[in-house]
């Protein structure tokens, strides 16, 4: 099959969450695509047991142009410094809102503190993440795209998942009422779904799906997780003038699992 070859030359692109999993493999691509990355976490080093240095450290290895910035998603005012430091760059023209924590807890278990936690990160972080990029693309007169990520989760029930399936909702429908307020201004929003992803959190899944089948029978939809390189494309498709006339949308990568 082919490949596609993306160029973010001369754009600032900023990725939250970049230093581990899906973040780290999305910041990477911009980075050898030709962008100025900002990885915004709240630690540069990465979690992944493959990698060998932080992912602003990778980039520029691989003779791209990066930098780390220390940022808790949760609090909308580092977030607002965070689009102000990229300022420095030139403005944020590519602001992926990927920073997400995630909990296992059955629904009579979740505490309020919990719930904030978890709510606070990951819906709050896109809902503002997207707001204060679009304020500052506006701002500068360019035609900025915002890239969220959802999951698999927005649009199923699942055992103890409920705390964080209703902000991966939350973030669906962040996504579809900024496209719409943000159109004309030539904002484009749109949300990557992933399924299950071989983090640091999910290995092995495959083999747990194989226990889960019943006995004869091959596994469903999606038959193994996704390596999170599988899901940097997505993005950088979003981000791209190959998707001028994408916005408000869902992509799912997720192995087919929402059609099982």
């Amino acid at each position: 099959m082919g490949r596609l070859d993306p160029d973010f030359s001369g754009e600032t692109v900023v990725v939250t969450g970049g230093s581990s999993g899906i973040g780290r493999a999305v910041a990477l691509a911009f980075g050898d695509a030709g962008a100025m990355v900002v990885n915004a976490d709240v630690r540069a080093e990465s979690k992944d047991p493959d990698a060998s240095r932080p992912t602003h450290e990778a980039i520029r290895e691989a003779g791209g142009e990066a930098e780390y910035a220390d940022c808790d998603v949760s609090d909308p005012a580092e977030v607002e410094a965070l689009v102000d430091h990229a300022r420095e760059y030139g403005g944020v023209d590519v602001m992926v809102n990927n920073a997400g924590v995630y909990t296992k807890t059955r629904f009579r278990d979740v505490t309020p503190e919990e719930f904030d936690d978890v709510y606070g990160v990951n819906a709050r972080g896109a809902f503002f993440g997207t707001q204060y990029a679009a304020n500052d693309m506006i701002a500068r007169g360019v035609d900025g795209v915002v890239v969220n990520t959802s999951s698999d989760t927005q649009g199923r029930a699942a055992w103890d998942h409920s705390h964080y399936a209703a902000t991966k909702g939350a973030i669906r429908m962040i996504t579809r009422s900024a496209a719409l307020e943000l159109a004309p201004e030539g904002v484009r929003v749109n949300a990557v779904a992933p399924g299950p992803v071989a983090t640091e959190i999910r290995k092995g899944w495959a083999e747990e799906a194989e226990e889960m089948q019943p006995e004869g029978e091959t596994p469903g939809l999606p038959h193994r997780a996704a390596e999170p390189e599988e899901l940097a494309g997505a993005y950088l498709y979003l981000a791209s003038e190959d998707a001028s006339y994408v916005t408000g949308e869902t992509v799912w990568v997720d192995g087919g699992g929402h059609v099982a």
